[in-house]
């Protein structure tokens, strides 16, 4: 058992906010941990002898709903000329082609090790580079899943693994060789292939913190005939994630397949629930907007990312008003931080309306936390400190440059990675300062896998 005495804590409260718990600021919180789980909270309180000490403000880690490892080697890379996402589409491609299990387990340690000091304690990775660059497997059953394993184990990272389905470059056409990879020969493959991962994984790493999940790429790399497939077919005990109405170059392809937008195509084959997570959803209709909410569908913004690339500014509002759930994530990982994204959902929210307030903080504080958690297959805490939820802990210096003067529950708008000094994962200590205690400092790591990627 560890415990850990709190200087400021953020708590669950008494008192509702708009249907869920609210969350309080109290002072001397001591937390008990059994087998990697809050067992005790006590408020008002001083430290016993043996506790870890935490200044400042602590706060549940965050979660991070949507990851591609390998785009982090296209930060501070792709921003010559002018462009927009089908241009940095290519790029990207010729990142993904340089791959090996050896390299992408390197690279994933170090992106997930960023990840860790930055306050993130788990992580959904949307994972589509399956095989050698010409599309035939390895000899080594799911190299690259496992690479990915693997890196998260050493970051101690808690890991969704969305083994992802990708067998078209569009509606209607072939992948390209660049896109070979990706692919797998049918629906029935991915399937048979993603029971043997989940029968792997579980055999090689513990539950709680590496976990299977699935993947639709999108309904340009998903024909519908498979869509039935997946609808009928893939386990209903994990979660499901799309990349949905991204670009609006995707639902002019899908009304002239289709007859209907991407989100209207997976309501026609049942695959809008709770259970789905669709990021972006940048570009939707307001029948749209209302399937996402009617189902309970966890929308994943990604704010840094959606703003790197031009997509556009997602009705993040309109779809919790409607009834969905806001995750965050960092997909290509222009940023790695989760109160920049906190702060500029809200951001965008303020430019496309010219409002103030459109998100609270206590909402951001869900969205980047028990919002993603929704999105995930491995548990996490939720937005307020409480008893029986894993103890994954994320500490704020509140006298920083930045934060000095800030509220505690309002730190989503004025703190930033820089900010945290620590952060502990199941009971444990993982990151201090900016340096990961079994790694050392993410930027040392990141430079070296980046060596062997040009």
């Amino acid at each position: 058992m560890n415990a850990f005495w709190c200087e400021t804590a953020i708590v669950r409260a008494d008192h509702p906010e708009e249907g869920y718990p609210a969350l309080a600021a109290a002072s001397g919180v001591r937390i008990e941990t059994h087998n990697g789980r809050i067992s005790s909270i006590t408020t008002d309180t001083e430290a016993q002898p043996n506790d870890m000490r935490l200044s400042g403000i602590t706060f549940p880690a965050a979660a991070n709903a949507h990851s591609h490892a390998f785009h982090r080697v296209l930060r501070g890379r792709t921003h010559e000329g002018r462009g927009d996402f089908w241009v940095w589409r290519e790029q990207m491609y010729r990142s993904a082609s340089e791959l090996t299990p050896e390299k992408y387990e390197k690279l994933a340690t170090a992106v997930f090790a960023e990840m860790v000091v930055t306050g993130f304690s788990s992580v959904a990775e949307f994972h589509y580079v399956h095989h050698q660059p010409d599309g035939t497997p390895y000899a080594e059953p799911h190299a690259m899943e496992l690479a990915l394993a693997r890196a998260a184990m050493s970051s101690g990272i808690r890991l969704t693994l969305l083994d992802t389905l990708y067998l078209a470059g569009g509606i209607g056409t072939p992948l390209n060789p660049e896109q070979a990879r990706f692919g797998d020969p049918d629906v029935h493959a991915w399937l048979d292939r993603l029971n043997s991962l989940r029968a792997v994984v579980a055999e090689q790493f513990p539950k709680e913190l590496v976990s299977v999940g699935a993947a639709l790429h999108s309904v340009r790399a998903v024909p519908e005939e498979d869509l039935k497939v997946v609808a009928r077919q893939l386990p209903e005990d994990i979660p499901l994630h799309i990349h949905l109405s991204e670009q609006p170059a995707e639902n002019q392809a899908c009304l002239e397949a289709y007859g209907t937008t991407p989100a209207g195509l997976l309501e026609r084959h049942g695959l809008l629930s709770s259970r789905l997570s669709a990021v972006h959803s940048t570009h939707l209709t307001q029948e749209d907007i209302a399937l996402l909410g009617n189902a309970g569908t966890t929308v994943v913004m990604c704010p840094s990312t959606e703003a790197d690339l031009a997509d556009g500014i997602g009705p993040a509002r309109e779809l919790a008003g409607a009834g969905a759930a806001i995750a965050l994530g960092t997909d290509q990982h222009a940023v790695i931080d989760p109160w920049t994204e906190m702060r500029t959902l809200e951001h965008g929210e303020r430019l496309g309306t010219g409002q103030r307030g459109r998100f609270s903080p206590q909402e951001l504080l869900r969205a980047a936390t028990e919002g993603a958690a929704r999105s995930m297959a491995t548990p996490i805490a939720a937005s307020g400190l409480e008893v029986g939820a894993v103890c994954d802990l994320m500490v704020i210096d509140p006298a920083s440059t930045r934060t000095a003067g800030s509220r505690p529950l309002q730190m989503a708008f004025s703190a930033t990675s820089s900010d945290v000094t620590e952060v502990i994962i199941a009971g444990e200590l993982v990151a201090s300062h900016g340096a990961h205690t079994r790694l050392g400092r993410p930027g040392s790591l990141l430079t070296e896998a980046l060596k062997e990627l040009s």
